[in-house]
This record gives structure tokens, C-alpha cells and sequence, in this order.
């Protein structure tokens, strides 16, 4: 019997042994991928070093490795761009038309007061004024001493400047104040307070301009007295400040912001920095020492770096392989050798992408079919591997095919995300090679449309001709993915044994020896297989399973009867039944040896291994009834007690481990139970598929394989309707049946019968 596929590492060195299982093999396959990742990305990322000396000349091209940045010519651009800053000058609201107000309410009340001579009251006008305005300003400052909004410095130049700009008020002005009657002043308030409040609303820096158009505002005011039109005249006048002031602290941090707002000047990626034969000066020297291109400087980080990145990489991909459901390779070594070639391949057809790239050229690089991994990956693989791939492939992209300076050229990567999903999407149910063609021209038309895109996008950065060029090269490059994954396949498909959808259609040829051998020696195994094909791939298709690999598995997976084709029934042409003449226990022996032998048929011809394994898994570890209780029968008729129990009387297993084997288990039971119904109706099929599934749920047989209730009643759903397809004829709809006689229960009990034993059963009935 074949051994079941390993599920630890300790299984694996207990039945397996070389280098497809060793664990040794294994991560050093990682190490050589981790090795992949680092030449891949050195060659960009880690600058060449040169041995050169100051006043030498130098041998060749120094070009820039990536882009640089030139430093002088940088802070030379940054203090351009401070000088052109101009002086910032700030407003202040210190509200002029209240201090004229207060002036005018001083005023009224000392005018009143008769017991103060009109001298006295002329000194005070002439000493209080001017000392009102003052302590005005001078509180205002005060205040704003801890606004944030203002500076300490902004402050001192609007008193240094209110005080340069100080308006006197002439002598005769004072001897006229006391003059004024309360009536007076009441009409003088809301003129002085109107015509401040409008001169002080503008931004005022020489107070001097807004006291010329004071004596115009007051004539056309309302006030028809002279004295109080030259006295409101003049306090106006006095009142009036500069409300806008040269901010020094602004100026600089505006300053400072632009310099820091200047980009800094790049000398481009390809540029040549020193030509050669040319004289090494020391500013060159010292250029090239600070982009780490002398071999004088030790500096091992961006190796380091690189060296890092790349086994993040290889890691990561040795992780997601442990934690998935990646079975098929996740101990398989050739496997995962098959994984490293493709990423060889991939990254190989980046780099020639690249050599044909320049930097007026950026848009070759759209040529690279970045796809090829990612389509590869999930004909070969597996899908859930392919998108993650994806991520490595994207950003290996970003790099090898970056031109711009930068480290990553988000351009490419987001190229290639796409047009690997989008393969993926189209491809990954290929059963011929037209499917695959069909992936390049959708990656290729989903390449053109993110490219148009990124270029809308950033509609100033190339002319329509490279647009042109872009959209045309991503377009050859889908197209060239298709040309090479269909020149690829078969050499992996040979090179490793890959069950590929193309390999599947090509072992489903008739012509193919065992099939012929199946044909010519064993008819009714043959038609048995087929019907079994039709039937199990229509519920697999039905749950989203692999349809084409349960049919191609169900051609195969009887081929162990050639080696006894008369024992069993299907075989069995107008002759006896032989296991009529022997044990039981020889009976089940000769039963459950077929699917073994197949296992043994089917390496003997190198089919893969899902192959095998549907044939070794069809019957599960499910019990062979019909034999059990004739051994039962025949100890009680010898008076002996059983010697055997029921787990001598199943097959060897194992359980079906996949969706495709459990799948073909049961519409073989379902096609051998139709067979052996003489006049099936529709309620007999129906119930017959139900108690198939049943047993086998019940018997555990599905413990091994991720089938859902869900999908189980699609199955029977499915199978019921293809069975009803099949055997048209056969069937009686419910409105030709006619209702049974109870003696006519052997038919149905014999179905029933059939039902509850399953899959191994069918070939019990088809034995005996």
C-alpha cells in the first residue's frame, strides 16, 4: 500500500528519505532564494566604489549610481529662495477710536468744572494729551506681552515706530479746547470717533498719510463750528497711529521655512559626475566620498541593508509555505526547487527589461513580463502562493526596474500587482493553452489601463509620444508573458512531474497504455470509470473543486482491478461468480488489494501523484459488509467463535485527504448503486445519493478533507441531477410509478442496503 502523504516533519523522516525530504535541502533552498533576492537588488541598490585619488585622472565614466544630492548647489538655491523672501509686516488692532473717545469724555468733564481757571485748564490739556496717548500705546503693549500671536520684538517696533511718528498738536489747539461747550463736545464725539475708526480700518505703516486726509473728512462732517472742527481736527490727528509694523521674528521663520521648502538639487541617477581623463579636484573628491563611491570609505550598511531585505524576503516565503495549506509542497523539496527556478526566471527577464531602460527611456521597462512568475506559481503550484508571491514580485520590480533615483519606483510596483492579479484571476482554472494566451492579453490590457492611469495621474511628466510608448510596451509585455509561460510549462511539467490542467487533458486521452489496457481487459471497469468521471466531475465543478482532475482521477482509479478483473462483477461475462468458492476473508483480501495495486500501476507508468492519490483514497478506510457478515454467517454455521473483527473488514486507507478524492469515493458508490437498481424511480435516487453521503459522514470519512455540509449537499444536489441525466431512460419519473406491493420491498431494501454500505459496498455488489 502507498504511504500517505507526511503531515510532520517526524513522519516524513520516518517514511521518507533524500533530498526531496530533507530538511537540510530544504533551507538551503531558502538561503539560495535569500542569495537571489541579494544580487537582484545589489546591483541597485549598493553603488560601485572607485580607486581614485585628488589631482588624478580618472580612467573611466564616474556616473551616478543613484540619484545624488548636490549639496553647494543646494544651499546655494536655498539662500536664493530666503533672499526672496520679502520683509513681513504684521497688523495690530489697537483701536484708536476709543482713545479719541476717552480724550473727548475727559475733556466734557474738565470743561465743566468752574472752579479751574481756563490757564489751568490749557496746561492740563497740554500735559495730559500727549501723556494719554502714550500710556494708550503703552498698555496695549502691556497686554499683548504673552499673546503668542505676538512677538517681544514685534512689540518694540510698533512703540519704537509710534513714537517716530508722534503727532504734536499745535499751542493754539490747547488755548481753544477750553472754549468748548458741552453741546460741542457731544457733537464732536461721534464725528472724532467716525472719522479714527475709518482711517484706522486700513492698513496704516505711515500714520502721516492717514492724518493728510483728516482735514478733508472733518469739512465734509457735520459740525458746523470752527472751534470744534479744528479741535477735532487735531486730536484726530494725534490719535491716528501706524497700525501696521515690520515683523522681524515673522521674517525670519518665513525665511527659515523656505529654505527648508526649497528642494534640495539632485545631480540625476546616470549622470556623469567625473568624465574621463578628467582631473580629480578636491570638491569632486569630497562628492564622491559623501555618496560612499570611494574604496577608501568602509562602508558595508547598504550591503548590510540589502542583505537584510533579502532575507526578510526569503523568510517570508518560508513562513507563509509553513502556516498554509500548501501541502503538495510544503515537504517537498523539488517542489520547492521548481518555486526558486521560477523566481530565477521572473527576476531574469526584469533585469534584461532594465538593461534596455535609460533615463529618457524609462517606459521600456513596462516591457518586462513581470506576470511570468505569478501565472507560473498558480499552474504549478498553488493560487493562495501566487498572491503572495505577487508582493515579492512587486517589489522586486520597484527596484530592478527603478531608474529615477529613488529606492523604490512606485510606478512598476503597482504595475506588476496588477498584472499578476489580474493573470492570476484569468488563469487559474486554465485547462489548454488557449486559457493561457487569455491571461497575457488580460494582463496585458489591464497593464495599459493602470499605465494610462499613473499617467493621467501625473498628466506633466511625460509627452503624448512616451505615453504612447508606455501604453504600447506594457501591452508587448502581457503578451510576451503568454508567449513564455506557454514555452515554459512543458519543461517544468516533465522536469518535475507536474499535474498540470494541460497534463490532465493529456492523460484523459484514450490512447494513453493503461486506459488502453483498462479498455481492452477489463470493459466493464472501464465503463464503470467513465461514468464515475462524468459524474464526480460535475460535483466537483459544482463546489468550486478541481472538475478536471475527479475525472482524469476517475479514469485511473479502478486500474488495480486488471490485475484480478474476474472478481469482480462489472468483469464478470455469463460465468461464476468465483467468490462463491472461496473464504471471506480471501474475498475481502482480493477486494481491497485493488486499490493498492493501482497505486503501485500508476507509479509503475509515473502518473502524478494526485493520481495516485484518488485511486488509494477513493474507498477511505470504509467497511466491506457484505463479506463481514459472511464470514459472521459462516462461524455460526461452524460453531466457532469469530477469530476477526470488523476493522479486519475495511480497506487500508487512507481517508480521503482531499475534496477530489472524497468527491470521486462517493459518486463511485452512487454509479455502482444506480447500476444495480433494476427499475430506479427519482425518490429511489434521491434517497439512495442521501444515505450514500450519510455512511460516509457517519463512518468518518471525511475527516481528513475540508468538505463542508454545504458543499455535501451540492453533491448529492448535483449528482442527483447528472445521475437523472445519465440513466434518462432508465429512471421512472413519479408520475410513472406506480406505488410498490409490499412484496415488491426487495428492490427498494436492496438499495437501501447498497445506500448504507457505501463505496466499498458498490464493489462488494459488483464482486458477488
Amino acid at each position: 500500500m502507498a504511504s500517505k502523504e507526511p503531515s510532520t516533519d517526524k513522519s516524513i523522516w520516518g517514511r521518507h528519505s533524500g533530498w526531496k525530504y530533507s530538511v537540510a535541502t530544504r533551507y538551503i533552498l531558502f538561503l539560495l532564494l535569500a542569495l537571489l533576492f541579494y544580487i537582484s537588488l545589489a546591483s541597485k541598490l549598493v553603488p560601485e566604489r572607485y580607486d581614485i585619488q585628488v589631482n588624478t585622472k580618472s580612467e573611466k565614466n564616474i556616473v551616478a549610481p543613484v540619484q545624488i544630492e548636490d549639496s553647494k548647489a543646494t544651499l546655494k538655491a536655498q539662500e536664493q529662495a530666503a533672499e526672496r523672501v520679502q520683509t513681513i509686516y504684521t497688523n495690530l488692532n489697537v483701536r484708536n477710536d476709543v482713545l479719541v473717545t476717552q480724550i473727548l469724555d475727559r475733556i466734557e468733564r474738565l470743561n465743566q468744572d468752574v472752579d479751574i481757571s481756563t490757564q489751568e485748564k490749557v496746561n492740563i490739556y497740554r500735559e495730559e494729551i500727549p501723556r494719554r496717548i502714550n500710556e494708550f500705546v503703552q498698555n496695549f503693549v502691556s497686554a499683548n506681552r504673552d499673546n503668542e500671536g505676538y512677538s517681544n520684538e514685534l512689540l518694540e517696533e510698533m512703540l519704537r515706530v509710534i513714537d517716530q511718528q508722534t503727532y504734536r498738536i499745535p499751542e493754539e489747539t490747547y488755548i481753544k479746547i477750553p472754549r468748548l461747550s458741552a453741546e460741542d463736545i457731544n457733537a464732536m464725539k461721534p464725528v472724532a470717533r467716525d472719522i479714527v475708526s475709518k482711517l484706522t480700518m486700513n492698513e496704516i505703516v505711515d500714520a502721516q498719510t492717514a492724518r493728510a486726509r483728516v482735514a478733508e473728512m472733518v469739512s465734509t462732517s457735520s459740525l458746523d463750528d470752527r472751534v470744534a472742527r479744528e479741535v477735532v481736527q487735531e486730536l484726530a490727528r494725534a490719535t491716528i497711529t501706524a497700525n501696521k509694523f515690520r515683523d522681524e521674528e515673522a521674517t525670519k521663520e518665513a525665511r527659515v521655512e523656505e529654505r527648508e521648502n526649497t528642494p534640495p538639487v539632485f545631480i540625476k541617477q546616470g549622470d556623469i559626475l567625473v568624465k574621463k581623463g578628467q582631473v580629480i579636484t578636491p570638491e569632486m573628491y569630497e562628492l564622491l566620498g559623501k555618496n560612499g563611491l570611494l574604496k577608501d570609505d568602509v562602508n558595508y550598511w547598504p550591503e548590510l541593508g540589502v542583505l537584510l531585505l533579502s532575507a526578510l524576503l526569503s523568510l517570508g516565503i518560508l513562513m507563509f509555505i509553513r502556516q498554509s495549506n500548501a501541502g503538495k509542497f510544503k515537504y517537498n523539496n523539488s517542489q520547492l526547487l521548481m518555486l526558486v527556478l521560477i523566481y530565477v526566471i521572473t527576476l531574469i527577464t526584469m533585469h534584461l527589461a532594465s538593461i534596455l531602460q535609460s533615463d529618457s527611456r524609462i517606459y521600456v521597462g513596462y516591457l518586462a513580463p513581470v506576470a511570468i512568475g505569478a501565472i507560473l506559481v498558480t499552474l504549478l503550484l498553488e493560487m493562495s502562493l501566487a498572491y503572495f508571491s505577487v508582493i515579492i514580485f512587486s517589489i522586486m520590480a520597484s527596484v530592478i526596474l527603478n531608474v529615477q533615483g529613488e529606492m523604490f519606483d512606485f510606478q512598476f510596483g503597482l504595475f506588476a500587482a496588477v498584472t499578476s492579479c489580474v493573470a492570476i484571476f484569468s488563469i487559474h482554472r486554465a485547462s489548454q493553452r488557449s486559457t493561457m494566451l487569455k491571461g497575457g492579453i488580460m494582463a496585458s490590457l489591464f497593464g495599459a489601463l493602470i499605465v494610462l492611469i499613473m499617467l493621467l495621474i501625473n498628466d506633466d511628466s511625460w509627452t503624448t509620444t512616451e505615453t504612447l510608448y508606455a501604453i504600447g510596451f506594457a501591452i508587448a509585455g502581457g503578451l510576451l508573458t503568454a508567449v513564455l509561460v506557454i514555452g515554459l510549462m512543458p519543461f517544468f511539467e516533465v522536469t518535475f512531474g507536474i499535474l498540470s490542467a494541460l497534463k490532465l487533458v493529456e492523460l484523459s486521452n484514450p490512447n494513453h497504455p493503461l486506459l488502453r489496457k483498462l479498455l481492452t481487459e477489463t470493459p466493464g471497469t472501464y465503463h464503470h470509470s467513465v461514468m464515475v468521471g462524468n459524474l464526480s466531475e460535475a460535483a466537483a465543478e459544482a463546489i468550486g473543486a478541481n472538475g478536471l482532475l475527479c475525472r482524469v482521477g476517475s479514469y485511473y482509479h479502478d486500474i488495480g482491478k486488471t490485475k484480478r478483473p474476474i472478481y469482480f462483477i462489472e468483469n464478470q461475462n455469463n460465468m461464476e461468480n468465483p467468490h462463491d468458492s472461496i473464504e471471506p476473508k480471501l474475498s475481502k483480501s482480493i477486494i481491497v488489494a485493488h486499490a493498492r495495486d493501482g497505486v503501485e500501476m500508476l507509479k509503475e507508468y509515473k502518473l502524478p501523484k494526485p493520481i495516485r492519490d484518488i485511486a488509494e483514497q477513493h474507498h477511505g478506510t470504509t467497511f466491506l459488509h457484505y463479506f463481514y457478515h459472511k464470514a459472521i454467517r459462516q462461524a455460526e454455521e461452524q460453531g466457532i467463535e469469530p477469530d476477526f473483527t470488523e476493522d479486519d473488514f475495511r480497506y487500508h486507507g487512507p481517508k480521503a485527504q482531499s475534496k477530489e478524492a472524497a468527491i470521486v469515493g462517493i459518486a463511485d458508490s452512487v454509479e455502482a448503486a444506480v447500476r444495480s437498481l433494476r427499475k430506479p424511480t427519482v425518490e429511489q435516487v434521491e434517497s439512495m445519493i442521501e444515505k450514500i453521503i450519510k455512511g460516509r459522514l457517519d463512518d468518518h470519512q471525511f475527516n481528513d478533507c475540508d468538505l463542508t455540509m454545504k458543499e455535501l449537499d451540492t453533491i448529492a444536489k448535483t449528482l442527483k441531477e447528472t445521475v437523472m441525466g445519465i440513466f434518462h431512460s432508465r429512471i421512472e419519473y413519479p408520475e410513472e410509478v406506480k406505488r410498490p406491493k409490499p412484496d415488491a420491498g426487495a428492490v427498494s431494501g436492496d438499495s437501501s442496503k447498497h445506500a448504507d454500505s457505501s463505496a466499498p459496498e458498490a464493489d462488494q455488489r459488483r464482486s458477488v
